[in-house]
């Protein structure tokens, strides 16, 4: 399947999410996940028209976000280590997984450094699966107010990930559950702006996050294939 295939595959099954829950195409943003594909591919899916790449690991992301630092957006998707946000800080233009205080103070010193303000997601474990990182749902108000003092990071959002699911229905109930969080918190009005994203869905059940209210899916194999790549 060439990757003009696989985009016109995508393309389809989002609008068709669209239209089975009434929402607008456009409110939803595609995030090509490039983390296993090559610079080539990664470069192939820019000129088709996916100008949002994620990644997970600044040494594989580098030489992607040199050559298209000017053409796309970037987007770090992975856990962040404290000692590596030095190098993703300034670079990546919104993170996904901010879950802890060690970390968020660590984004807003580099970010004081470099004279701007970091979009992040917190990232949410709302599966409560012992594998997946974030915060547990019920500490993510405490969190909000914790990390206001952190005035250059600008919370916008959450992310969560669902478990792998044979069935993606399966899913469904961690989507809806993010987004009710969400919108529990906007109506606390802690926060001096709405956080109105959603970071939710991946290949195998992204149809599904988008019924649910995803703003951004993160889409891997599905979109780009999947390739042998050398750990950076």
């Amino acid at each position: 399947m060439t990757l003009q295939s696989r985009l016109r595959d995508v393309e389809n099954r989002l609008e068709q999410a669209c239209l089975r829950s009434g929402r607008k195409r456009e409110d939803i943003q595609i995030i090509a996940v490039t983390k296993y594909v090559s610079l080539e591919t990664a470069q192939a899916v820019v000129r088709e028209g996916i100008s949002h790449i994620g990644e997970n690991r600044w040494p594989n992301a580098k030489t992607k976000w040199e050559a298209l630092k000017e053409q796309a957006v970037f987007h770090y998707i992975g856990s962040l280590q404290t000692n590596k946000v030095k190098d993703v800080i300034g670079k990546f233009d919104y993170i996904h997984s901010l879950d802890r205080l060690s970390l968020a103070e660590a984004i807003h010193n580099r970010a004081q450094m470099l004279d701007i303000q970091v979009p992040c997601f917190l990232q949410v474990n709302v599966s409560g699966e012992q594998s997946k990182q974030g915060l547990v749902p019920e500490n993510v108000e405490q969190f909000i107010l914790d990390i206001k003092r952190y005035d250059r990071i600008r919370p916008i959002g959450l992310m969560t990930m669902a478990p792998y699911e044979s069935e993606p229905e399966s899913t469904r109930t961690i989507f809806r559950a993010l987004r009710h969080l969400r919108d529990k918190l906007n109506e606390l009005s802690i926060l001096d702006e709405p956080m109105l994203e959603l970071s939710m869905g991946m290949s195998n059940d992204f149809e599904v996050a988008i019924e649910e209210g995803a703003t951004s899916v993160r889409l891997g194999t599905v979109l780009v294939g999947k390739e042998e790549m050398e750990e950076g």
